[in-house]
């Protein structure tokens, strides 16, 4: 069934409606293990599609040209990409389309297609675990059904915009996070504590609201990456002429996966959020370290001793 409507709670219903085909094989607190990483999938699936046909034809060419590793990576990010962004390309010949047309050996062909992004897409993959959700879903008889829901939801940039996707992928963050309740403050901090923040850190900040103000923002345990999100929400509504910049770091697998998709999604660079513990057990381990920041926010685990 194809989704026409763009309206963002009809789609955020809609594929909160698919998440309940999951119940069974998984708890509602558990969904988020399959949708989130399904969405994010989706949305990079039509993101890619316009050039797909021409970036396998210059992987083919560089191949034969006994290009490989990084070297393999950096040309096709940049041929993929525009002049100021690296581009994520995909070098399968699969799509959502053509994976359900051998029903049989989709989950397979699933994994074979995710492991023919490029290196960031397919680490954010494996911070989810999703190949491990793949095959629950194929033995659960699932993976078809919800191959299919999603093949119909046009997620494309011509229908979906950057910034109506980071609001899209942020409401499921929410809604999965308040679902689960097990704990969520340790990686999610409530929309309106961190609203409250943001507005005591940038209130005052008169030079914000310059044309073309260039501004980094830094959040060493980023966790699913509200602060961020909020920080450049709240920036933009007062100029959306500035030039905002995010950073993060977070520990925890999922919570990483989940805020360098909500990046990735946006249109941001997804290689500025790195993985590691920046508190750790008496040691840090800060994978920014060579860089400075006009602003830092984080907060203690919330909610929890």
């Amino acid at each position: 069934m194809a989704f026409m409507s763009n309206g963002h709670q009809e789609l955020v219903g809609f594929i909160w409606n698919i998440a309940n085909k999951l119940r069974g094989p998984y708890r509602p607190p558990q969904y988020r293990k399959v949708m989130l990483p399904f969405t994010v999938l989706r949305r990079l699936d039509s993101v890619i599609a316009p050039k797909k046909d021409v970036v396998l034809d210059e992987y083919n060419r560089l191949k034969a040209m006994k290009l490989s590793g990084a070297a393999l990576d950096t040309a096709l990010a940049q041929f993929a990409g525009s002049s100021k962004v690296q581009g994520i390309y995909n070098i399968s010949n699969f799509t959502f389309q053509k994976l359900l047309d051998d029903p049989v050996d989709l989950a397979k062909n699933l994994i074979a297609y995710i492991n023919g992004f490029s290196p960031k897409v397919k680490e954010i993959f494996e911070n989810f675990k999703f190949e491990e959700e793949i095959q629950k879903l194929d033995k659960n008889n699932r993976l078809l059904l919800i191959m299919q829901e999603f093949t119909g939801v046009d997620l494309s940039p011509s229908k979906v915009s950057n910034l109506q996707m980071g609001y899209l992928f942020e409401e499921l963050i929410r809604k999965f996070n308040e679902s689960a309740n097990e704990e969520a403050g340790d990686h999610f901090t409530p929309r309106e504590v961190i609203r409250l923040m943001v507005h005591i850190l940038y209130t005052g900040e008169e030079h914000l609201y310059k044309p073309g103000i260039a501004r980094t923002i830094y959040d060493p345990a980023c966790g699913t990456g509200g602060m961020l999100s909020v920080s450049e929400e709240y920036i933009r509504s007062h100029n959306n002429k500035a030039n905002i910049t995010l950073y993060g770091q977070e520990y925890n697998d999922e919570s990483y996966a989940i805020c360098t998709s909500d990046i990735l999604i946006k249109g941001g660079d997804a290689e500025n959020i790195a993985f590691g513990d920046t508190l750790g057990d008496g040691k840090t381990n800060d994978m920014h370290k060579d860089k400075k920041f006009h602003y830092m926010l984080a907060n203690p685990p919330f909610g929890v001793e």
